[in-house]
């Protein structure tokens, strides 16, 4: 019998999946927001909508920095906005260590955790994370596996 993902493993691989829709090739981020044990949003970074794809068009860089895309944890906060969804006390699961900006939004948004796997290279977000009260839980990867068992009904019949 397999070992059933705590919740932090559980949303972290939500959010491992949800990077898979990343469209820059410079790194796959996905963002779950939760509250409660239920998922609020999802983001991956990616264009905005009728923009090029990095993927397709390339990266436009400025500064070191990709700025077609929207990253995922703003990704996932504009989605609970648009479905009016509050992230106050929220907890986001992310693939990386968010950058400045982005940590800078999930204060300011109410976000009170963030739970990653990886660390983002050159990144302000702990220092802001502490100034802002948002605990940061780091945890390893989840395994890359997914299990699931299927039943023979056909046999019940």
């Amino acid at each position: 019998m397999h070992k059933r993902p705590d919740w932090d493993e559980y949303f972290l691989k939500l959010a491992m999946l949800a990077s898979e829709r990343a469209t820059c090739p410079r790194l796959h981020c996905g963002c779950v927001l939760v509250n409660t044990k239920n998922v609020i949003a999802t983001g991956y970074n990616g264009s905005i909508p009728g923009d090029d794809h990095c993927d397709e068009a390339g990266c436009l860089i400025v500064d070191n920095h990709c700025v077609r895309t929207v990253h995922a944890e703003m990704n996932a906060l504009i989605q609970a906005a648009r479905r009016g969804h509050a992230v106050e006390g929220a907890t986001a699961y992310i693939t990386n260590m968010p950058c400045t900006t982005c940590s800078k939004a999930l204060i300011t948004a109410g976000v009170q955790r963030v739970v990653i796997f990886s660390d983002f290279h050159d990144t302000m977000a702990e220092e802001f994370f502490a100034k802002g009260g948002v605990v940061i839980d780091r945890i390893p990867m989840p395994g890359l596996e997914i299990r699931y068992q299927i039943k023979n009904y056909s046999s019940a019949r």
